[in-house]
Formats: structure tokens, sequence, C-alpha cells
């Protein structure tokens, strides 16, 4: 753990907290002139969850995911008996049996039937994608029977599924990221802030495998480039998003004056910077797979919500609490309050500088 740096931050997020104008004042996101012809995107948690949602609701804007600790597209919508947040808790997290967990298959005719009404991008996409899939063999939070869900949806959904999925269910790792740390949470627990050393970088497995023969190895130096925190609201719309005012992008030295490929990296619950500073940002590892394969690295944040809405442990929403409308929310349709940030900030890195 980068203690300075974490106190630093902490102490910044404090004084923030204190004089809520600051954020006015915060950073624009840069146009930086990225290509977005290569976008991925990855995801921890809930921000496995999200992840996985982006890469089939927009698909044609992306060439490939990792879902560490997650399930399917549309998960919590897999039983109609059961309410969105009933699916997520249960289906998508703690199944009582395999007859009540998540289905890639029912995800993949939901992701259809919701393509033909327009709501997402086409299927098709689908089938160029290269996902890189992780499942905990100690995870207590969820079931590995979930993500074999997001395997087996993918699956059906590529064109060939040996050279296209990596999927790792072997490591004796708890509900996390994992990195290769000796400072970091042991490998097989579950703690805060979910980020384990497993004698691995995780996030640079999963860059390696979605960019297959175009990827270079990461750099062994710290990262050289700069960390921009940066006005997240101004891509925010409506109330309800529970996303923090601030965000942040890593940009290479390189990618400052050229332009480079986008990855988008989402935390997990209780993973955000209010929570854990830079952890999730500076040192899961990221950053210095981006220095050598001329890559921008973009950081959403979402933050814990009091009241409504229902957001208690700043998770990425993947059952509904984001939208106005509790009975047919949008959360995983290009309509998605979140989604539609995101999307808003890749299109930012994109212009012209």
């Amino acid at each position: 753990m980068r203690l300075a740096s974490f106190k630093v931050l902490t102490l910044g997020l404090l004084i923030t907290a204190l004089l809520p104008q600051a954020y006015a004042e915060s950073t624009p996101l840069p146009a930086l002139g990225a290509d977005l012809s290569q976008t991925s995107v990855s995801g921890i948690s809930s921000g496995g969850f999200m992840a996985a949602q982006l890469a089939t609701a927009y698909s044609s804007r992306f060439i490939g995911v990792g879902i560490i600790a997650a399930g399917p597209f549309y998960c919590a919508g897999t039983y109609p008996s059961l309410s969105f947040l009933q699916n997520a808790v249960t289906t998508c997290m703690a199944p009582a049996s395999r007859f009540a967990a998540a289905d890639g298959a029912k995800s993949l005719e939901n992701a259809k039937r919701f393509a033909d009404q327009g709501l997402i991008d086409p299927v098709s996409n689908l089938s160029r994608q290269r996902a890189y899939i992780f499942s905990g063999s100690k995870d207590p939070t969820v079931a590995p029977i979930v993500v074999d869900a997001s395997y087996n949806y993918y699956k059906l959904a590529v064109a060939d599924p040996d050279k296209q999925i990596l999927y790792s269910k072997d490591v004796a790792a708890g509900h996390s990221i994992v990195t290769g740390e000796s400072d970091d949470v042991p490998c097989g627990e579950t703690r805060a802030p979910y980020i384990n050393n497993c004698d691995f970088t995780q996030s640079q497995v999963l860059l390696a495998h979605i960019y297959g023969d175009a990827s270079k190895p990461p750099s062994k130096a710290e990262p050289s480039g700069k960390i921009i925190r940066f006005n997240q609201r101004a891509f925010i719309t409506g109330d309800l998003s529970s996303m923090d005012d601030e965000a942040y992008v890593y940009v290479p030295t390189y990618c400052q004056q050229n332009s480079c490929i986008v990855h988008i990296a989402f935390h997990g619950c209780q993973q955000g910077a209010r929570y854990i500073g830079d952890h999730f940002y500076a040192g899961t590892g990221y950053n210095e797979y981006a220095d050598t394969n001329k890559m921008i690295v973009l950081y959403p944040q979402a933050i814990r919500s009091r009241g409504i809405p229902a957001n208690p442990k700043g998770c990425w929403d993947f059952w509904g609490y984001s939208d106005e409308d509790r009975q047919y929310p949008a959360f995983f349709s290009k309509k998605s309050p979140q989604m539609q940030a995101i999307i808003a900030m890749l299109d930012q890195l994109g212009k012209k500088p």
C-alpha cells in the first residue's frame, strides 16, 4: 500500500467533503484524440457486473471484457418471479442451488430480445469480443457457479470460445481483484480493500488476453504518466446515478501528445476512492500495462448513497437503483444513467485536443 499517497488523498477527500464547491473547480476530462476502435473494459464484483453490462449494451464499442467475480449481462433479470434486487442478492451472488443460479443462456436470450427492441446494440457484435473471466475458489461473496454463467454466456456468444475466452477459477483467492504485491491482503481472504496478493497481476493478465498478439509486457518501473482527477459530474444526468463528483484517468506520457487506445476499469463495492484512496486506480497494475501499450485507463467512480437511491456500499448498478422507473429500470440498457455517463467520458477522450 502506498501509505503516503493514501494519507494525502484521504486528507484531500476530507477537505473536499467539507467544501463541496471544490468539485466545480476540478479539472475537466481532457480531449486526447484517443483511438476508440480498440476499447476494452473490466471490473471486479459490482464493477464486473457493470463491465459485463457495458460490453453487451454497447457491444459495438468494445473489443473485449474482463469479468472478475461477477455474473453475466442482465443477471438481475434472470428469474422474472423475483425482483431485480432479489435476483441480485441471491441468483447473482449466493444462489441456493444451481437451479436458482445465474444462467448464461437466459442472459443471452434476454440480450437478443433487448437488441431486437433497440435497447442495446446487436448481439452479433459479441462474436468478435475477447473475454477474461475469473472466480476465486475461496470467494464467499459471488459463488463460482454464478461466474460460470458469465463463461457460458460468452461461450454461446463468441465465434471461437477456445481462443477468445480465458476462464480462470483455480486460484485460491477470496472476493478480490488480484495483484502480486506483498502488502496487499493475503490471497484467500475476503476483506477490504478487496485487493489480494496471489503472486500475479490480474489486470495485466486480462489485458494481455484481450489484446492478444498486440500486447506488450508491462513496465517494471513505476508508472511515468500522470493520474488526472477530473470532474465526473459534468457527464452525469439525473439525481440517482450514485456516481461521485470526481473520477480518475491515467494518461501515459506518450498518450499526452499521441493517440492511444482506452481501457475502462470499474472498481467494486466499497472500492471507490472515497473508501480506499488511490489503491485501486494506482495500485492494481493497469497503469504499468498502459505505459508500454499506449493505453489510457479510465477509472469511473461510484459512491455510496444514503436513502435514495439505495446504494449504501458504493456499488455499480446491476439491479436498477439508478432509474426513476422502479418497475422497468433501464440499468442494463443504453438508457442507463451510469452507462450513458461512461460512454460520454469515452467520447470526450476521443475528441481531438
